[in-house]
C-alpha cells in the first residue's frame, strides 16, 4: 500500500525542518506565507534492519524499501475556528492516511511563537479545534443536501443514504462537543459508508514534540501532559524530536552521528521513531519477498491474509493465488537459505487465509488464466 502522512501545525514550531529531516529535501525554511503557501511533497524510505540483512543474504540487483510520502501543509498565522486552511490545503490534508502534528517547546528568541508564548498543549488543541471545525462543515453540507437525494432514492440506495445520513446526524453533535470522529464506534459497513468524505478527525495523529536542546537528555517532564492528553483520546501518539539539533547531526557521517546520538541519549533518528509509532498507530506490518533480482519489503494492514497480501504486490497474484511458502525473516538468516529452510521443515506452506505476521517473507505460487 502507498502510505501518505501529512505534517502540519501552527506557523514557525519547526514543521519543514522535520520534514526535511524525514524526506531529505531541501525545501526552504525560516519563512512563512501561511496557508496559501505551497504544498512541500517528498518520500522517505522506511528503515528496516531487516531488509538490510536479508539484501545481504540474497545480494540483489535490486533493494527497495517501503515508503511514505510526505506533505507539509502549514496553518495560517493564528490559524483557529475554521480560518487557519486554505481549500487546497484542506484538500492536501485529505489525502493522508495520519497526521503528524508538530507542537513546538523549544525556545528560541529569535523565532517567536505566533501565538506570542510557547505551550505546546495549547497548539495541539488548537490544530484540533481547527479540524473539527472542518468536519463539522462538511457534514453540515452534506446534511443539507441529502434530503433531496433521500426522497428520489429507492432501494439500496435508499438505504444507503440513510445509514449514511444516521451517522452524519450521529456525528454533528460529537464534532460540536469537540469530539473528533476516532473517538467514535463507528462499524465497518458505516466506515464504508463515509470513506469518500476523509474525515480529518477520524485520522490517526502523531503529535511530535520539537524539543528544546536543553530537554534532549530528559524530555519526560515536557512529553508527560501531552501524553495525558493525547490518551483522551483513540488513535493518538506522542513521540518527540529536537529538528533543529537532528539537522546538525544529519550532516555528519554514520558513525559520528550515531555516537552524538548516543552521548545525548537519544537512542534512534527521529525518521525511525515517527515510522514506526505511525505503523503502530495505523496498524500496518511490514513483509518481504526476496530473491536475487531484488529484496523488497511491503506494507499492509495488520491481519491481512497470504491472498491480500499477494495482492499488495500485484493484483495478477491475488486473483491467481494458489498458496503461499512462508518462514520467518530470522529463521531464513539463521538457516541461510530457502533450499535449507525448506530442508528443515521451517519454511511453511500457507493457504489463502493465512494471517500474516509481521516480518515474513513470503513466496507466492499462483496461476492466472489467460483472458479472452
Amino acid at each position: 500500500m502507498n502510505l501518505a502522512s501529512a505534517i502540519t501545525g501552527l506557523p514557525y514550531v519547526g514543521k519543514t525542518t522535520l520534514f526535511n529531516l524525514l524526506t531529505g529535501a531541501h525545501a526552504a525554511t525560516g519563512s512563512f506565507a501561511g496557508a496559501e503557501a505551497e504544498t512541500n511533497v517528498g518520500v522517505a524510505k522506511v528503515p528496516d534492519e531487516r531488509v538490510e540483512r536479508l539484501a545481504a543474504l540474497y545480494k540483489p540487483k535490486k533493494t527497495t524499501f517501503a515508503e511514505i510520502t510526505y506533505r507539509d501543509i502549514g496553518l495560517a498565522k493564528g490559524g483557529s475556528q475554521g480560518s487557519g486552511l486554505s481549500a487546497q490545503k484542506m484538500g492536501d490534508l485529505r489525502t493522508a492516511d495520519a497526521l503528524v502534528h508538530v507542537v513546538r517547546s523549544f525556545r528560541d528568541p529569535s523565532v517567536p511563537h505566533s501565538e506570542g508564548s510557547i505551550d505546546p498543549l495549547r497548539d495541539m488543541a488548537t490544530l484540533e479545534l481547527e479540524l473539527l471545525f472542518a468536519d463539522h462543515a462538511v457534514i453540515e453540507k452534506r446534511l443539507e443536501r441529502i434530503e433531496p437525494e433521500l426522497r428520489g432514492a429507492k432501494g439500496a440506495e435508499k438505504e444507503a443514504r440513510e445509514q449514511e445520513k444516521a451517522f452524519l446526524v450521529r456525528a454533528m453533535p460529537a464534532l460540536e462537543s469537540e469530539t473528533p470522529l476516532r473517538d467514535l464506534d463507528i462499524d465497518p459497513d458505516e466506515l464504508k459508508l463515509i470513506r469518500g468524505y476523509r474525515f480529518l478527525t477520524l485520522m490517526p495523529q502523531l503529535v511530535v514534540v520539537n524539543l528544546d536542546e536543553a530537554d534532549v537528555s530528559a524530555p519526560e517532564s515536557v512529553l508527560a501532559p501531552l501524553r495525558v492528553a493525547a490518551a483522551r483520546h483513540r488513535a493518538t501518539a506522542v513521540v518527540s524530536a529536537c529538528a533543529k539539533l537532528e539537522a546538525e547531526i544529519a550532516e555528519l557521517g554514520p558513525q559520528e552521528a550515531r555516537t552524538f546520538r548516543a552521548d545525548l541519549g537519544i537512542s534512534e533518528p527521529p525518521l525511525e521513531r515517527i515510522v514506526r509509532a505511525t505503523y503502530e498507530l495505523l496498524g500496518l506490518i511490514s513483509f518481504f519477498t526476496v530473491g536475487p533480482d531484488e529484496v523488497r519489503a511491503w506494507t499492509v494492514p495488520q491481519g491481512a491474509t497470504a491472498q491480500q497480501a499477494a495482492g499488495a504486490i500485484h493484483s495478477d497474484l491475488e486473483r491467481g493465488f494458489i498458496r503461499a511458502e512462508v518462514i520467518r525473516w530470522d529463521e531464513l538468516l539463521r538457516l541461510g537459505s530457502e533450499a535449507a529452510a525448506k530442508k528443515e521443515g521451517v519454511m511453511r506452506t500457507e493457504g489463502r487465509d493465512h494471517v500474516m505476521s509481521d516480518a515474513d517473507v513470503m513466496n507466492v505460487l499462483f496461476n492466472v488464466a489467460p483472458t479472452r
